[in-house]
């Protein structure tokens, strides 16, 4: 599955404000919630604090994937952040973290998650989109940017 299928641009924020990892965490909900506004704000975010708590999902090279589960959910949603100014997420290499996504996912997922985790940890993992990610103007230079990117997934 494509992330593009799962981002939609309106759950884009290109300006992250938060300078905390818990701000990032309700900050990139809220750019879910643009697009899902049925779910819980405090739930979702209780949940990445949950799976933050057993380890950070700040991966290095100044990305963050936070991700959790949740029950009433039937399919996976995806938002993105972009801080400039970074944000202590703390991460692996100790770094700050500039670019997130947020993937949450059916409590009963397994297979399809993984494999999204992947996909994103596959597109970061290259130094040119990670720059183009930080240069981009906003939501819409983002989003077109990892749809070209992915072609080459």
């Amino acid at each position: 599955m494509k992330l593009t299928e799962l981002l939609k641009p309106e759950a884009i924020n290109p300006d992250l404000a938060a300078t905390a990892k818990n701000q990032a965490l309700v900050e990139l909900t809220e750019a879910l919630l643009k697009v899902e506004p049925g779910l819980d704000r405090d739930e979702v975010v209780e949940v990445l604090k949950e799976r933050e708590s057993l380890g950070s999902t700040g991966i290095g090279d100044g990305v963050a994937i936070p991700h959790g589960k949740l029950k009433q959910l039937d399919r996976l949603l995806l938002s993105f952040g972009r801080s400039r100014q970074g944000v202590d997420f703390d991460s692996m290499d100790g770094q700050p973290a500039h670019l997130f996504f947020l993937l949450v996912a059916p409590e009963d997922s397994v297979g399809v998650h993984l494999k999204t985790l992947a996909r994103i940890s596959k597109l970061l993992k290259n130094p040119e989109v990670r720059s183009s990610l930080l240069d981009a103007d906003g939501a819409a230079d983002i989003f077109a940017i990892i749809e070209r990117q992915e072609e080459s997934l």
